[in-house]
């Protein structure tokens, strides 16, 4: 689809259709992400941009069988206290 940069007020904007809005699920109001990548504007909402998930969620999704094994990083070469 090929879309005008406008004029609006103060500044130049680019107006989504609503069916575009819709299909990229993205609503009147809502925050979004904009960064330039290889010299394309890329737009995503926010909540896709950070996705953060606290360390609680994160633990609850670990197999309760878990056990971290060991690793050998050899001697101390600095200052480090083992």
């Amino acid at each position: 689809m090929t879309i005008k940069i406008q004029k609006s007020e103060k500044s130049d904007g680019i107006y989504f259709s609503k069916e575009m809005l819709e299909a990229a699920q993205i609503n009147v109001g809502d925050e979004v992400q904009v960064t330039i990548q290889n010299g394309r504007i890329i737009v995503e909402t926010a909540t896709q941009a950070r996705r953060r998930t606290d360390l609680q969620t994160l633990l609850t999704k670990m197999p309760k069988d878990y056990a971290p094994e060991e690793i050998d990083w050899g001697k101390p070469v600095g200052k480090e206290v083992w």
